[in-house]
């Protein structure tokens, strides 16, 4: 009865409540509790729900609004079909170690299914050699290396600084005078800084970091798994 009258008379009854009254009401709201501790489970297991609808909205209408920049920046790296019937964004640092562990499972799923489309968004967020890493990378488009170079470089172990990021482009036949001077370039800076306006949209917060159909997947996931997501994006689920 307490419980109800005080729901009822609202905030200006809060104000007038005497403090005996108070008391009494905080002792019915404990036994109450301690008398029915699921009610705890059950309002925490519907604020995880109402949680889940609320990002599930949020990242709908995130991924409405970047559409263009997501599936359609010209100058994003792409593989597989340029049209296939459902796209991987991928976003990615050459110096994440889920990333160089999901690489061959993403390679795999490419490789299998001809009809996907694979764009690339570097995303180095690890630190300046990430940085340099991706600024390599992005400059060796303009010798038409960028795939090989990108495959050797999410293959490479150990540390990933300079000197190791130009070995891995010479094996790739880069002409490394020309890579460092297009790797200086503004056009780089831009995709660059895109790319992180985007994951700051989007809310991602790490690398590995895919987009498939309308599902953001932050983190890495078994070739089973992404399968399963084409195949539900393919079917409109």
């Amino acid at each position: 009865m307490a419980l109800c009258l005080f729901l009822i008379s609202g905030a200006n009854a809060a104000e007038t409540i005497s403090p005996d009254q108070k008391k009494a009401f905080e002792g019915v709201i404990r036994d109450y509790l301690l008398k029915n501790p699921e009610i705890i489970a059950e309002a925490f297991e519907a604020l995880q729900k109402k949680q889940k609808i609320a990002e599930a909205d949020a990242s709908r209408a995130a991924l409405q609004s970047q559409s263009a920049a997501l599936f359609n920046d010209p100058e994003s790296p792409v593989a597989g079909d340029r049209n296939g019937d459902v796209t991987i964004v991928e976003f990615f640092d050459y110096r994440c170690g889920v990333c160089k562990r999901v690489h061959p499972i993403v390679n795999t799923l490419m490789n299998g299914d001809r009809k996907l489309r694979r764009i690339y968004k570097d995303w180095p967020i690890l630190g300046p050699e990430s940085v340099f890493a991706a600024r390599a990378a992005l400059a060796s488009r303009a010798q038409g290396k960028y795939l090989p170079f990108h495959n050797a470089m999410m293959k490479a172990r150990g540390k990933l600084d300079k000197n190791a990021v130009f070995k891995i482009a010479e094996k790739a036949g880069i002409d490394l005078p020309r890579l460092v001077r297009d790797m200086d370039s503004a056009s780089i800076t831009n995709i660059l800084r895109r790319n992180y306006q985007l994951a700051e949209a989007l809310k991602l917060n790490g690398t590995p970091s895919f987009v498939i159909g309308g599902k953001i997947l932050k983190g890495g996931r078994d070739l089973e798994t992404m399968r399963q997501i084409v195949a539900e994006t393919r079917a409109g689920k």
